[in-house]
């Protein structure tokens, strides 16, 4: 009888691996559905430049804001991962640069194309590419990567203050509210200048940035909150994952740099609040960008610990998504038009799946 037991449990064992290697190839197979999908019904041949849904009537302007452009630059990035020597990302940088506005005192890139439309600079968008461009430099050590990242980076903390105790501000000319959105991503450009350069005044940065929002915009239960009211210091109680995700990231990070356990530990803390809080009857909320970014926090903390559970419950929302959420282009959404950030995401979610495996 233990002899069947030992044989059952091969087989399984067997099994499982398999299930396990074909799941992983049908996220890379997902990943260039998508990405072909987003080239045949959402961009724009003529310029370059890409459509913020499928459906002209719903789209405001003629191109897309810059903001699904900055889940598309994470997404190609994830892509050259899996596939090395491809350029995936060279279409999405000549998009991006068509936003860049050399303004002083901080150029930087506006929420849409500079060509058509004077608009305003925010800077959680400019931090994403920052942080898209950074891993990319990791990967390929082009100089262009870090120097427009030490631009963002300048950008960035001109809109960094005293006011409330400290905290950037959510977009340039607006004193109205300092958002976790603009503060998790710029603990982390920081922290990506620090790793590259080993220039204190970027470390001593992140801290800063994120003691603050740490005091400040962290819910009891170890999720963030949206942001904090200026003057009133009233507080905007929403939750979204991608805000506790830069912070679960950031924590991460900091322990890896200064191996102070504080930061593991808060790290752990941050990632079971945010399962508890956002995994519901199997399901992510149906937002897949902040889900994304929600996804780069506990990937970081994963490495360190190897809790497979901090990328279980991801695989099952990506799972349903391609299950019930795709149309027959290949494209995916709720609604019936799609929208480019969600396709952006979803590149960059399966393509990290794909490389979970290989976190050793």
């Amino acid at each position: 009888m233990k002899h069947y037991k030992k044989v059952i449990i091969a087989c399984v064992g067997v099994l499982t691996f398999g299930q396990a290697k074909a799941q992983t190839s049908a996220y890379k197979s997902h990943v260039n559905d998508l990405n072909n999908a987003i080239n045949a019904h959402l961009k724009d041949s003529k310029s370059d430049l890409y459509f913020e849904t499928t459906d002209p009537a719903k789209n405001e302007h003629p191109h897309s804001y810059l903001w699904p452009l900055c889940a598309y630059i994470q997404g190609a990035n994830e892509m050259e991962v899996i596939e090395p020597g491809k350029k995936y990302m060279l279409p999405v940088e000549k998009a991006i640069a068509k936003y860049y506005r050399a303004t002083p005192p901080y150029p930087a890139y506006q929420d849409y194309v500079v060509k058509e439309k004077t608009t305003t600079l925010y800077y959680d968008d400019n931090q994403w590419i920052a942080i898209a461009f950074m891993d990319a430099y990791n990967r390929k050590h082009e100089k262009h990567y870090l120097d427009t990242t030490k631009m963002i980076y300048r950008f960035m903390v001109g809109g960094l203050d005293t006011v409330g105790g400290g905290g950037i501000y959510w977009r340039e000319k607006d004193n109205t509210t300092k958002n976790t959105c603009s503060n998790g991503p710029g603990v982390l450009v920081a922290l990506q200048l620090y790793k590259a350069t080993k220039d204190k005044r970027y470390l001593n940065t992140a801290i800063e940035i994120y003691n603050w929002t740490k005091s400040h915009l962290q819910a009891p239960s170890g999720v963030y909150y949206d942001n904090i009211k200026l003057p009133s210091m009233q507080l905007a109680k929403a939750t979204y994952t991608y805000n506790t995700g830069t912070m679960l990231q950031s924590a991460a990070l900091l322990y890896k740099i200064t191996k102070n356990k504080k930061y593991l530990e808060e790290a752990q803390r941050v990632a079971k609040a945010g399962r508890a809080h956002f995994f519901r009857n199997g399901r992510l909320p149906n937002e897949y960008w902040f889900n994304a970014v929600m996804l780069r926090g506990y990937v970081e903390l994963y490495k360190i610990d190897k809790n497979r559970a901090w990328i279980d419950f991801f695989e099952q929302d990506a799972n349903a998504i391609w299950e019930k959420e795709r149309d027959a282009n290949n494209l995916v959404g709720t609604k019936s038009e799609k929208r480019l950030i969600d396709q952006g995401a979803m590149i960059e979610i399966y393509a990290v799946l794909e490389q979970v495996k290989n976190i050793k």
